[in-house]
């Protein structure tokens, strides 16, 4: 994977870069059937009202329906036809050719080759792209696309380059190690894919103006300082000054650096062994 720069024929592009697709597959058209048309929110709930800001606007998009579980194809053997492009997402997808003739989506692994065939089994061998349950996933593996409980669909780890870690195996569950630091205890059940997820260099890509940004579906956000008193807390003023309050503010006066906002009753607290922070 590599990043693409431009010559710097104006300021946007002088600091612009994107991913290089040179390694998709060439002349492909994504299948019919796994095309989804995603009607945008822009960030509003369903009485219109903002509940996430700085969203809206964007290109049209139609993403491809992925297969983030594959238990229903057990023991199948499938055979890696492309590696394509998917707007909906940071990371590559693969399309897979079963060997009972269906063909389905997935999240293509780090380092994935053309005709290389994968399976998904309880057991199988540890190469990328094989899918099997964590309790017979060697310790220190890279794994990605993991399910919480088991028995669903692959829920951590999927975007582009993301990977988690095995890091021990206790009775019923294996301790692993998520993108964000986190030490989480999964069930050993609980089905996993082996390797990175592609499109390593995606982290790298810079954005360089505000109007990629905009096709992209985010709005711009503005310095609470920026604004009236009216509008932030932090607002008002002649010229550069402080906030002039004892700590930072959210726009509706809550503390805004270093609150700790997870539910302290949520079922997943007594799976996790070491906190992100």
């Amino acid at each position: 994977m590599a990043i693409k720069i431009y010559k710097p024929t104006s300021p946007g592009r002088r600091i612009h870069s994107v991913t290089d697709y040179s390694i998709l597959t060439k002349n492909v058209r994504p299948m019919k059937s796994k095309i989804l048309s995603v009607k945008k929110t822009a960030g509003r709930n369903n009485q219109g009202k903002i509940t996430i800001r700085h969203q809206g606007g964007g290109h049209k998009q139609k993403i491809r329906a992925l297969d983030f579980s594959r238990l229903d194809k057990m023991n199948i053997p499938a055979k890696v036809e492309t590696l394509e492009y998917d707007p909906g997402r940071s990371a590559f997808i693969s399309r897979l050719a079963y060997r009972d003739g269906e063909k389905r989506y997935i999240l293509a692994p780090d380092g994935i080759k053309l005709g290389q065939i994968l399976l998904t089994a309880e057991r199988t061998e540890i190469k990328p792209g094989n899918r099997l349950t964590l309790r017979h996933i060697p310790v220190g593996t890279y794994i990605h696309d993991i399910e919480i409980k088991g028995q669903g669909q692959g829920r951590m780890a999927r975007a582009a380059g993301t990977y988690a870690i095995v890091q021990s195996q206790e009775n019923d569950f294996s301790n692993l190690k998520l993108p964000s630091g986190e030490i989480r205890k999964v069930s050993g059940n609980a089905y996993a894919t082996i390797g990175q997820v592609s499109n390593t260099d995606w982290m790298y890509v810079r954005i360089g103006k505000a109007g990629r940004s905009r096709h992209m579906g985010i709005r711009p956000s503005v310095r609470g300082k920026a604004m009236n008193p009216i509008d932030h807390p932090h607002g008002g003023g002649e010229g550069h000054n402080p906030i002039g309050l004892k700590y930072p503010k959210t726009p509706w006066g809550k503390h805004a650096l270093g609150v700790k906002t997870r539910n302290k009753k949520k079922y997943s607290n007594k799976f996790i062994v070491k906190r992100r922070k």
